[in-house]
């Protein structure tokens, strides 16, 4: 079996999020828990499941990483994205801008 983590999109914002030891929502995903066998990808899903009931988070998916030297490493470029942040800065509008773009 391949290690794994879970991972959504936080419902306030939509930061993603990574499932925690804790079962506390973190920010990186050097602070997931990880799993490494089909009791914990178990456990980690159903906690997805009810934090997706609870209308805490989104987007909820048990996802496929690699353990490295260098740390926690999804297999799947959709997922290095979000745990490494965006492929450009946000640039806040001013409110200018908005009324003319309205």
């Amino acid at each position: 079996m391949k290690t794994k983590v879970l991972t959504a999109n936080r419902l306030s914002d939509g930061i993603s999020v990574w499932l925690g030891a804790n079962g506390e929502w973190v920010f990186s995903l050097k602070d997931a828990f990880v799993a490494r066998h089909d009791d914990a990808v178990a456990a980690i899903t159903a906690a997805g499941d009810q934090a997706l009931a609870d209308n805490r988070v989104v987007d909820v998916n048990v996802i496929e990483i690699e353990e490295t030297p260098a740390g926690l490493r999804p297999f799947r470029l959709r997922e290095r994205i979000r745990a490494d942040g965006p492929t450009i800065d946000y640039a806040p509008v001013s409110a200018a801008q908005a009324s003319q773009a309205a």
